[in-house]
């Protein structure tokens, strides 16, 4: 197949594909007018390097996978090289998750605060004599 259709067949465009080619992911064999061809091995490996990049993974971290549907193996993850890769997503992976459950912490412990000055504010301008209420937006009275 020609670049236009395997592009159309894996979900990109064709200046993708020339990228992967030129990164040495893609092969770059032409037929005797100089065009590029392709076959459904290329497309399984754009498949396998799209859906890894749809998890985050850069472009350079799916070679191992690459090179190892290009050995013969039906599964780009069978090789040792694409475990350590995998090993060392699910690291940076578990950084984030901890990072984002810090913030969410934060973010919640703020909420809370908040939550008890706008009822303590609530309750003192319940209070005959006590403040009006301010939007802090506007600074307009409620």
């Amino acid at each position: 197949m020609r670049i236009g259709e395997l592009a159309a067949r894996a979900g990109t465009t064709t200046r993708a594909l020339r990228y992967y080619e030129a990164r040495g992911l893609l092969p770059a064999r032409r037929d005797e007018k100089g065009h590029r061809r392709y076959d459904e091995d290329d497309l399984g490996l754009l498949r396998q390097i799209r859906m890894l990049q749809d998890f985050g993974f850069e472009l350079e971290e799916t070679r191992p996978f690459v090179e190892c549907l290009r050995a013969g193996h039906p599964q780009g993850d069978a090789c040792p090289a694409p475990l350590v890769v995998y090993r060392r997503k699910l690291a940076e992976l578990d950084a984030l998750i901890g990072q984002l459950t810090a913030v969410r912490e934060t973010v919640a412990g703020q909420l809370r605060r908040a939550e008890r000055a706008r009822d303590e504010l609530a309750a003192e301008a319940s209070v005959p004599g006590g403040p009006e209420p301010v939007c802090e937006l506007g600074g307009q009275r409620s």
